[in-house]
């Protein structure tokens, strides 16, 4: 691989926010010299989140720009180039990368973002009822927010994130499921709300991800409400049996995109899909200690790494759209499954090894090292700051952020 020789100054801005004028981002001007970035030397991949997240704030969030101070949102491209307010769930995405930055660094502004998100990404969401501004016609967009928020509440233990998670699930997420009775669906989770017989991968891996996670978090919550503690993990362990059951093929580790209004499996498959299987399987063998989530964790994992990454040894390429998440996604839970001790050490220096190969393609290659925008290209940076795509930067920030939490393999 070529070497590149740089020295990349990340400048860090100013700029005036919302309702009482006030600052969320001020900061000195650090220089960040990093080091070769070549695949025999160590890259300081705290450094590199940092400016790739502090570039997400510079050229996506809506009030970074003078003349939109109230725009706790970020904008779908760089730099104003697509002001489209339709795109929620990448929403949650960037939220999860700003919590990601918070639980890295501690840093008080990063902090800032949540009250303010909080506010806008409702505000503009035009698909929300008037009982509830969070609500959208997309179960999976819902799904992602709660995520966000549950997350968002592991950072703060500010109980209203947990609160409104737990509430989403529960009134418009879990009211989607079933009936189990009718053939040849038999259960599932709805992907669409005026879709009911299509049952996606991506609309049940990510509720049972939320369900383990507030059964996890249930004796937390001051507010109990009348659904017992146990329920949410019986629904997570249902959830993710329907997935494993209708949509994961147990010989290969695919995970198939859906099953459609005829009762057809369609034969897609995504590496979010993958990801999210990977997630509720391992939040699963984390709670019920029963190695064959975990062993389903692998294959679903191993089969991206096998078998999807054919672009000279990294995934596809993903610039733009719902797809340009995708790759981001599978990094968030995988990286977990990654550092999961239990993992036999062969399976475990595998998967670390290949997280960290991509991660070095994406950054001497794929990251514009002036501006710190990602494309979604990952052999090719970015040449401007406008119009690259929100969901493609996400997908650089998740891997980075991924490589900050990565676990040094044991000695």
């Amino acid at each position: 691989m070529k070497k590149i020789f740089f020295v990349l100054v990340c400048i860090w801005l100013l700029f005036p926010l919302g309702v009482s004028k006030g600052e969320v981002w001020k900061t000195s001007q650090p220089t960040y010299h990093a080091e070769e970035a070549t695949s025999d030397t160590v890259v300081n991949w705290n450094a590199v989140a940092e400016g790739m997240v502090n570039a997400l704030v510079k050229h996506f969030w809506g009030a970074s720009f003078e003349a939109y101070p109230n725009r706790y949102y970020f904008n779908y491209e760089s730099d104003l180039s697509n002001m489209s307010t339709n795109h929620y769930w990448p929403q949650a995405h960037a939220m999860d990368v700003i919590v990601d930055a918070y639980l890295r660094t501690s840093n008080q502004q990063y902090l800032n973002f949540y009250p303010l998100w909080w506010e806008g990404a409702p505000k503009f969401n035009f698909s929300g009822k008037d009982t509830d501004p969070w609500w959208n016609e997309f179960v999976d967009d819902m799904e992602w927010i709660a995520l966000a928020q549950l997350r968002m509440y592991e950072s703060t233990q500010r109980e209203q994130y947990l609160l409104k998670a737990r509430q989403l699930y529960d009134d418009w997420i879990w009211t989607t499921w079933g009936p189990e009775d009718e053939k040849p669906w038999n259960g599932g989770i709805t992907w669409k709300t005026d879709v009911s017989k299509s049952k996606n991968a991506c609309s049940n891996g990510p509720a049972a991800i939320i369900a383990a996670r507030i059964y996890n978090m249930y004796d937390a919550i001051i507010h109990v409400s009348e659904k017992p503690k146990h329920a949410y993990l019986e629904e997570a362990l249902k959830i993710y049996k329907w997935l494993r059951d209708n949509l994961y093929n147990a010989k290969t580790g695919k995970v198939y995109d859906n099953m459609n209004l005829k009762g057809e499996v369609s034969p897609m498959v995504f590496t979010y899909n993958q990801g999210t299987f990977i997630g509720a399987a391992h939040e699963l063998y984390k709670i019920t200690g029963d190695e064959a989530y975990l062993s389903e964790a692998v294959k679903a994992a191993s089969y991206v790494v096998d078998q999807m990454s054919t672009n000279s040894g990294v995934l596809k390429d993903a610039s733009s759209g719902d797809g340009g998440l995708f790759n981001g996604i599978f990094f968030r839970y995988f990286v977990k499954l990654v550092n999961e001790p239990n993992l036999d050490l062969k399976t475990r220096k595998k998967f670390h090894d290949y997280i960290s190969l991509s991660a070095k393609v994406m950054w001497e290659n794929g990251v514009n090292q002036e501006s710190m925008l990602y494309g979604g290209n990952w052999w090719s940076a970015p040449t401007s700051r406008r119009g690259v795509s929100l969901t493609a930067h996400l997908s650089g920030c998740m891997l980075m952020e991924a490589m900050c939490v990565l676990e040094p393999l044991p000695k």
